[in-house]
């Protein structure tokens, strides 16, 4: 150990340079993303008992450490995570508002000229003309339906591809923060109490990118390699182990997509990040709007199917399906598993002010069928837990019985707006009346009717329905709006919070190279003395 006036001068040359060395390091990373400023820890050197008294030897470098807070950066990563989803969920939901409401795009211009067709027949019901007209608009309004639906599905492929955009994301960042696990437990295990500043802060900045697409939580360990766990408590990373995510296919829609870890559905566990703000957009927005939209076109094509019905064409037949719901009236999709079994669902024409904008499943176990509505998850009881029966306007059949336990997802309103189309081409067989009497215009004047009547659940109208529709998606992108703007803030307030803890401050740095550079040159000239001290002793030993 050095000792003397030489000695202790030596050690403050060596401290100040490595701690001006820093300062230079601090400057050079002012605007390096995630750099976190740097500090050299100084301690006074071991005193020696000399002649008896302790004698100080200097100053050590006991350290180099970063000016890191846990809480900062724990609350900066959250904030991420939290806007990351509340900026998805405002992107996409400001997209479907925007179809719904825009008035070229609107359904309610096309349900008006439908009806407005239709009391033109009941003007006149013998007119070919205006027979014509109504078939023309009751296509134009299909058509339309189709066309809203088919931009939602556009929106669902969109959103399917941010979710993969997501996943890929995550799992490039869980492999290199899994690296630099690797890298942080050697470097922490050849330098014992010297940390691995930069390789930290590389890790930092990939754990804020991480949350950006999904919520995290971490585990340190003793050697400074951490666990990472996403959603609920999901490991995907443990030391340099990593947990890949991946999309799959749900059975009853290959659009849809569910997040897998490890061959597990996770869809459910995300509770912030981007990914989390595609799933919210999705149950809460995209598929409500679908199935409603279903609903309205579910509601006027089988209620003028029902009236048709009930009337006879200008051949002096029964009236046909004006419309219809083609490839499935209700798709029924079985599910992975099922030990046989198929189920068969319809429209029940007198009960449809019942129906609603939902999916539902079916499970049977034991002999017995239990029904469960999944838009509200409520449990609906069936009689004496058999089939058939008639709940919520639709119709369930057993056209085959399992032979255990079986599984069954019911869409009723999901793909109407897709599948309606017109049924019928020869204007002549539009049911417009009831009997075979000239001018009878009866059932026109029902079907007109039915423009005004309490048709779907809630005692609405078609226009209301729809118009509820619009209004519910209304509501969301406003709350999505107010939401990414709270969380914009919170955020920058955050990342601000953590620039002053930890950021690079030039006048501090300029400041502290000036109080380092008097502190080094004040040690050179006590070696400069030194010199002096020990060549005059030589001297007078010499004289």
């Amino acid at each position: 150990m050095p000792s003397g006036i030489l000695g202790t001068a030596l050690t403050g040359l060596m401290a100040f340079q490595r701690a001006m060395q820093t300062n230079s390091n601090n400057v050079a990373n002012v605007n390096t993303p995630g750099y976190n400023r740097q500090n050299t820890n100084l301690t006074d050197a071991a005193s020696t008992f000399t002649d008896g008294h302790y004698l100080g030897n200097g100053v050590d470098v006991t350290n180099v450490t970063r000016s890191y807070d846990q809480f900062i950066s724990n609350n900066v990563r959250t904030s991420a995570s939290t806007l990351g989803e509340a900026n998805q969920y405002q992107t996409m939901t400001a997209q479907v508002d925007n179809l719904v409401s825009g008035s070229n795009t609107s359904l309610s211009t096309a349900i008006s000229s439908f009806f407005k067709a239709v009391n033109g027949v009941s003007t006149d019901p013998t007119s070919i003309p205006a027979r014509q007209t109504l078939l023309s608009q009751a296509g134009t309004m299909s058509a339309q339906f189709n066309s809203v639906s088919s931009q939602l599905e556009n929106l669902r492929e969109q959103n399917n591809g941010y979710m993969q955009t997501n996943v890929n994301d995550i799992n490039n960042y869980a492999q290199n923060i899994a690296d630099l696990n690797v890298k942080i437990a050697t470097a922490t295990q050849v330098g014992g109490t010297q940390i691995p500043n930069d390789l930290l802060d590389q890790r930092d900045q990939l754990l804020a990118k991480l949350s950006a697409n999904v919520n995290v939580s971490t585990f340190t360990h003793a050697d400074g390699a951490i666990d990472v766990f996403v959603g609920q408590g999901q490991a995907l990373i443990s030391g340099d182990s990593v947990s890949k995510l991946s999309l799959a296919n749900s059975t009853t829609d290959s659009n849809q997509k569910d997040v897998m870890m490890n061959g597990i559905s996770v869809t459910s566990q995300f509770t912030s990040g981007s990914l989390a703000g595609s799933l919210k957009f999705r149950d809460q927005v995209l598929d409500p709007a679908q199935k409603q939209l279903g609903l309205v076109a579910v509601g006027l094509g089988t209620s003028v199917n029902n009236v048709q019905s009930q009337g006879q064409d200008l051949n002096g037949a029964t009236g046909t399906n004006m419309f219809s719901f083609s490839p499935n009236e209700i798709p029924v999709y079985a599910s992975n598993g099922n030990q046989g079994g198929g189920i068969g669902a319809s429209f029940d024409n007198s009960t449809l002010n019942q129906l609603q904008a939902s999916d539902y499943r079916l499970d049977y176990n034991a002999g017995s069928y239990s029904l469960t509505r999944l838009n509200d998850n409520t449990k609906i009881m069936l009689p004496s837990g058999g089939l058939p029966a008639t709940v919520d306007g639709i119709t369930l059949t057993e056209t085959s019985a399992p032979t255990g336990a079986a599984s069954f997802i019911i869409r009723p309103t999901y793909q109407a707006a897709t599948n309606i189309s017109v049924n019928i081409t020869d204007p002549k067989e539009i049911a417009a009346s009831t009997s075979a009497a000239d001018g009878d215009n009866t059932n026109a004047l029902a079907m007109a009717n039915l423009s005004t009547q309490s048709l779907l659940t809630g005692n609405n109208t078609i226009n209301q329905a729809y118009q509820n529709m619009i209004g519910q998606v209304g509501t969301a992108a406003s709350a999505a709006n107010v939401s990414l703007s709270a969380q914009t803030a919170l955020n920058t307030q955050a990342v601000s919070a953590q620039a002053n803890f930890s950021g690079v401050n030039l006048d501090e740095e300029a400041a502290n190279l000036i109080q380092l550079q008097n502190a080094y040159q004040a040690s050179s000239q006590v070696v400069s003395i030194a010199r002096t001290l020990f060549t005059s002793l030589l001297t007078a030993v010499n004289a």
